[in-house]
């Protein structure tokens, strides 16, 4: 992997992870275009980037981190559902994420769903803090986005809504969710290569990922801060019809016989 692609994945994850596009999705399709080899260190770099994704929400909400052991409260139960299934799926998951065509159908099916989704929840009416039975059922529809191509920011951010969370407070408490929830799967797979042996980095792997993470950093925090005023303003539609495209992009190239693989 050279330094030039490092910085387009790093792009690609910090732009899509907090936007309910499917970050996997556009990894997939980043991956083909820039020929990027099969290669153990493009998982772990894909993973340990998101590192730098999450401390972008650190950042920004900072004071929200230090506001009441009430916050923490409602992400660990929130966090529950997708640790255990987590733990128990691990193996299932990883072999559903290597099957490109189940990203695509996700995406595709997601996209049609984002298009409808504000007229669904137009006339109902919304709060601004969300309680801890509201945080368990967010962290149920999270356990979606375990199918790829779902998109974890979607499906939390959809779960809060359903709970009758104003479209903003839902997003924001996505982002929040996403730090123990990407953390927890980022050491859980990091954990897996330190235990088997396989996890190694030389000098230029190490340059790659301190590049990978501040690029992600940078992008994410420009992405969470452009998401959370265009929701409020225009709602789920552009990102619905921008997902079709792209699950129709990834379908196209699969019957072209285009070799994708996820990193």
């Amino acid at each position: 992997m050279s330094v030039f692609q490092a910085i387009i994945l790093a792009i690609i994850e910090g732009l899509t992870e907090y936007l309910p596009v499917s970050s996997t999705g556009h990894m997939i399709i980043g991956s083909a275009f820039l020929g990027i080899a099969e290669h153990p260190f493009t998982k772990i770099f894909e993973v340990n980037i998101q590192f730098g994704a999450i401390l972008a929400v650190i950042a920004l909400y900072w004071k929200r981190f230090f506001q009441s052991l009430d916050f923490y409260k409602k992400l660990i139960v929130a966090f529950i559902p997708a640790a255990v299934l987590g733990l128990l799926l691990d193996d299932f998951i990883d072999s559903l994420l290597g099957n490109v065509w189940v990203v695509a159908i996700s995406l595709l099916v997601g996209g049609v769903i984002l298009i409808f989704i504000d007229s669904y929840f137009e006339k109902k009416p919304q709060k601004e803090e969300s309680d801890l039975k509201d945080s368990f059922l967010i962290g149920l529809f999270q356990c979606i986005s375990m199918i790829p191509g779902v998109s974890r920011s979607a499906a939390t951010i959809i779960g809060g809504m359903f709970q009758g969370l104003s479209r903003k407070t839902a997003a924001e408490f996505s982002f929040f969710l996403a730090v123990p929830t990407m953390f927890g799967a980022s050491a859980l797979k990091l954990g897996k290569g330190f235990l088997k042996g396989t996890l190694s980095f030389n000098q230029e792997e190490i340059k790659l990922l301190l590049i990978g993470n501040v690029v992600a950093f940078i992008v994410a925090t420009i992405a969470i801060k452009f998401f959370i005023g265009y929701l409020q303003k225009h709602g789920f539609k552009i990102f619905g019809i921008y997902r079709i495209i792209v699950g129709v992009v990834l379908l196209a190239l699969l019957a072209a016989g285009v070799d994708l693989k996820v990193i």
